[in-house]
């Protein structure tokens, strides 16, 4: 039997996209499904658009890899393809003087994940560089910058499309079943209902990945991890930024606080804080900004709480609840599950805008053998 399209990538975020991406510029035919009428609309269009150093993440780890070799095929395509962007620059602060032995561990984790360029300073130094900035001391990240997310995605879809493959939107897939020949056949809806078949299927759906995957059967010893869902909200500030660069405070586990971020247009934002949630919901609560003000003020003590308002929210899919430990990004091929032609990825959230690129190679790799 022959495939209706070689390869199916479900989910246009930015992973998604770099897979199909990937997979196109090898000569693949490569079809995209997105359920929504635009790109990106969900994890990818709702953080805090940062490209990360490689920072935190457990060395060995594919956070760790794939972010500190993501970041480099990102800033060298944002410059070949003209996507926004900036090597703006992070200072990660430590606010309080029982916070500098994190600092320190922090900074050795990086040179261990291979992020040799952190310098640390003191308080006067932070202050030097960033008037507004409340510190004991500080790590300096040059290597952190901003993007353009949906720009990025733009020039990731142009490329698809150069190279012969398409991104169908509003194509919501309900199912997928394994088919006796040996392909994947797709139960679709939305603008196009009906059905579609192919030999190779990447399952890149994000906070949808763990319902979609479950559709298909496995063998006994293999079930999909569970997704989880984190809410965060991200609070504008009006007027002009009070910083150059990104601050980040200390990271409080798995959450990395309620950071400052400047986006390409100079804007400055605080966020996300976190919730976890048990069905997707978007809306934005004002009133949770009370209980964070403190924390914001322990690394900008000047702020004006009458210049923040709410911007907007982002959820993203988690593979652990709260209190428990953080597992590594869920990429998973033919030797966790059993099936030939099937990559399946979840739990992708940060970093993985930065790691896109790199996830999109190591997928190619994946469907190669």
């Amino acid at each position: 039997m022959t495939p209706d399209v070689e390869t199916i990538v479900v989910g246009a975020g930015a992973v998604g996209l770099a897979v199909a991406r990937a997979l196109a510029t090898a000569g693949r035919e490569v079809m995209v499904l997105e359920q929504h009428a635009l790109i990106g609309s969900e994890t990818s269009s709702r953080n805090s658009e940062v490209i990360h150093a490689g920072i935190y993440y457990p060395p060995g780890s594919l956070r760790a890899t794939l972010c500190v070799c993501g970041k480099e095929l990102l800033y060298r395509f944002c410059a070949e393809n003209s996507v926004p962007h900036e090597r703006c620059g992070k200072l990660l602060v430590a606010t309080q003087e029982s916070q500098l032995a994190k600092l320190a561990a922090i900074r050795e984790t990086a040179v261990k994940n291979g992020v040799t360029d952190l310098e640390p300073i003191g308080a006067n130094a932070a202050r030097a560089l960033e008037p507004e900035l409340a510190c004991v001391a500080a790590l300096i990240s040059p290597s952190t910058g901003i993007i353009d997310s949906h720009a990025y995605m733009l020039a990731l879809q142009g490329h698809i499309e150069g190279h012969g493959g398409s991104v169908v939107l509003r194509c919501p897939v309900a199912r997928i079943e394994r088919h006796p020949a040996g392909l994947y056949r797709l139960a679709t809806g939305g603008d196009s209902p009906g059905s579609i078949t192919c030999k190779t299927l990447v399952l890149s759906a994000g906070l949808h990945a763990t319902k979609l995957g479950r559709t298909l059967t496995y063998g006994d010893n293999y079930r999909p991890p569970e997704t989880y869902y984190a809410k965060g909200q991200y609070y504008a500030l009006s007027g002009p930024s009070p910083f150059k660069r990104h601050i980040y405070p200390m990271p409080d586990g798995a959450w990395l606080g309620l950071h400052a971020t400047v986006d390409i247009g100079g804007r400055c934002k605080f966020g996300p804080d976190i919730e976890w949630i048990a069905e997707l919901d978007y809306a934005f609560v004002p009133e949770k900004l009370e209980k964070f003000l403190g924390f914001i003020r322990s690394y900008y003590p000047g702020l004006e709480v009458e210049r923040l308002h709410p911007d907007y929210t982002g959820i993203r899919p988690k593979l652990y609840r709260e209190g428990e430990p953080v597992p590594d990004f869920a990429i998973h091929g033919r030797e966790r599950h059993g099936l030939d032609g099937l990559v399946a990825l979840y739990g992708i959230e940060s970093p993985g805008l930065t790691a896109s690129l790199a996830i999109g190679e190591m997928v190619a790799g994946m469907l190669r053998r």
